[in-house]
């Protein structure tokens, strides 16, 4: 699972762009139970949610013409020039080039050949997030998307991740690790392919939760919808996917306990 001990191409970010970033702190304060802190008036909107004094995410304004509400996971990179630039030459698009963020990091937006939206962070006065794999934090990041072969060829040029590949009813899953470490310890997210052609290519950010199916119902009751209702995955947990009120998609998940 996830950890604060990032290493190049562990998940050390993420972000929330939305239309309405008041009312976007109040829905995720009632499902999560977060608070919002402004990054300060020079941030342009943008501030950390936070569980117990210890920041589990962030959300500002779309900055992106033409983009819609939705979750952006950042991987850890010692250097986003050159990731960029591999990323270029692996056949993806770069939304957009690196750039410093005060003194906390250098960051860049980029787009994978399959269509899903992603970030590097190389870190500075700000390592990553400070809460993660605990209730109401970050569990694990999920890739859906067309040509799952083809996106590990991609990730795997930019930061050397391992994979390993499980059987799931009706698909093959492949869970991702880092480069560093023992692969099972270090496994942070998975891959899975679309179940339809008009699937959307996309990162999906998993926040563990002690109840899913309370969860579930704090999130209808404060604006959001359910996209796929709360079931049960052998050897995995209780899951639900979820959106906001303006269409951000997010998963919970109770894990299964360790056998």
């Amino acid at each position: 699972m996830l950890s604060t001990d990032f290493v190049t191409g562990s998940p050390n970010w993420l972000d929330l762009g939305s239309p309405d970033t008041s009312a976007a702190a109040t829905f995720y304060g009632q499902v999560f139970g977060w608070d919002f802190r402004s990054a300060g008036p020079d941030a342009g909107g943008y501030g950390f949610f936070q569980q117990d004094g210890r920041t589990v995410a962030a959300l500002g304004p779309l900055t992106e013409e033409g983009a819609g509400s939705a979750w952006t996971v950042y991987f850890r990179t010692p250097d986003a020039d050159a990731t960029v630039r591999a990323a270029e030459q692996g056949g993806g698009t770069v939304r957009v080039e690196p750039f410093d963020v005060m003194d906390a990091g250098r960051m860049a937006c980029l787009t994978d050949p399959g269509g899903a939206e992603f970030a590097v962070w190389q870190s500075a006065a700000v390592e990553g997030l400070e809460k993660v794999s605990d209730d109401t934090s970050l569990c694990w990041a999920e890739l859906h998307i067309g040509d799952p072969a083809a996106a590990l060829g991609f990730y795997g040029s930019l930061f050397g991740w391992r994979s390993q590949e499980l059987e799931a009813p009706g698909m093959t899953y492949t869970v991702l690790s880092t480069a560093e470490g023992d692969q099972q310890e270090t496994s942070f997210g998975g891959v899975a392919p679309l179940q339809s052609e008009s699937g959307e290519a996309r990162w999906i950010p998993y926040f563990a939760v002690e109840d899913v199916d309370e969860t579930v119902t704090r999130c209808r009751a404060s604006g959001g919808s359910v996209v796929m209702p709360a079931a049960d995955v052998p050897d995995v947990g209780r899951i639900a996917w979820l959106a906001d009120p303006f269409g951000a998609t997010f998963a919970v998940l109770k894990p299964a306990p360790p056998a």
